[in-house]
Parts: structure tokens; sequence; C-alpha cells
């Protein structure tokens, strides 16, 4: 497929908006996927942008990373979504800048840093509800592989989009309950944010 028409295709998505806004930064991957009519990205979304001058480009000041999202052609809603934050604050943020994307269908995941190991939630903001679920020191990837009973070495041979594909229909069969708890409960919930420059080689 041409480039021209992946982005036709991803034009006529719930990635659109975010696309134009220039938000989908970063892609291991953003184009069509083996599934047809499906359109994937890996990467960051960018949540807050940083002041820049003139023709500066600046990495955003927030970001959601590590992201795996699917769009369907002609659909305005996004039916799979999952990433990583820093902070379990940030959510609010994930869930107004996806905005009008989200459907209360959708199956969103989020794995942050400063929830405890030991909990699982469900999450409701606006129309969708988010699973929040910890994360420390592994990736999404490999999280949602656990969480929904995927076998690496079977997506070994598989490409980004396939391996996407993968993780996205086993994702939207997900009807596994947490407990319910609101935004503001999980503020309160939350635990410090770690400084993600601690023990880097300088």
């Amino acid at each position: 497929m041409t480039a021209a028409l992946a982005r036709k295709e991803l034009e006529n998505t719930a990635f659109a908006r975010l696309e134009q806004e220039g938000r989908l930064l970063n892609p291991v991957l953003k184009a069509p996927t083996g599934t047809p009519g499906r359109v994937g990205f890996r990467g960051e979304l960018a949540l807050r942008f940083a002041h820049t001058l003139a023709d500066e480009a600046r990495p955003p000041e927030l970001s959601c990373d590590q992201v795996m999202a699917i769009a369907t052609v002609g659909d305005k809603h996004l039916p799979f979504f999952a990433g990583y934050l820093l902070n379990f604050a940030h959510l609010k943020d994930v869930a107004e800048v996806l905005g009008d994307t989200l459907s209360a269908g959708g199956k969103y995941f989020l794995f942050c840093n400063n929830i405890d190991l030991s909990k699982k939630y469900q999450v409701p903001y606006g129309d969708a509800t988010f699973y929040v679920l910890p994360i420390d020191e592994s990736t999404v990837y490999n999280e949602l592989l656990d969480l929904l009973y995927l076998e690496k070495n079977d997506l070994k041979k598989k490409d980004t989009a396939g391996k996407l594909d993968a993780v996205a229909d086993a994702a939207l069969k997900f009807n596994l309950t947490f407990d319910a708890i609101t935004y503001n409960e999980g503020l309160g919930l939350m635990g410090p944010v770690r400084n993600p420059n601690e023990n880097r080689p300088v």
C-alpha cells in the first residue's frame, strides 16, 4: 500500500483528529494492519505540548508512552487503546485528549507506575471506562500479553502490525471486572511519582 493510500485510510478513522493535532508521535507503526479496514498505531500520544518559539520543534511536555491502539475505517471511536503513564493523575489528560474518540464499549487500558502492584481497577471517566493496572520494570506489550493470556512465542514471527492485531483482537474480547473506583478516589490511593531519570547513567 502506498503512503498516500495509507494516509487516506487513517484520515477516515478516529485517529484523524489526533494526527491533525500532531499528537501521534514516534510511530513504530501508523498504518493499516492485516485486518481489513483497520489502522494501527504504536508510538506516543502527546497529551500536553511544550511552548515553542517560531518553528522550533520540542518534545511534548506530557505524553502517554508505549501506546498500542487501533481504529476502524468509517468509525469515529477507538475500539482499543493501551498506554503507559508514570502518574495515575494523567488518566484525566488521556481521557480529555482522546475525547470524542472514546466510547462506552471500547477497551481502554492504562498501565500506571504509581499504583499498588497488587491492585487492578476500573475507572469510569466521561463515557468511557479505563482498566487501570500496575506496571513495574516491564512494558505495556508484555503486560498485555500476560493479561490477555497470549503466548509471546506464538507472536514472534508476526510483524509489528500482526502483533498489534493479535493483542487488539484479544483485548476486544476482554471481559474481566476489577474494583470500580472514581478518578478522585484513584488520586487518593496512588503512590508517589517515581523520577524516570533515577538510576540512569549520566
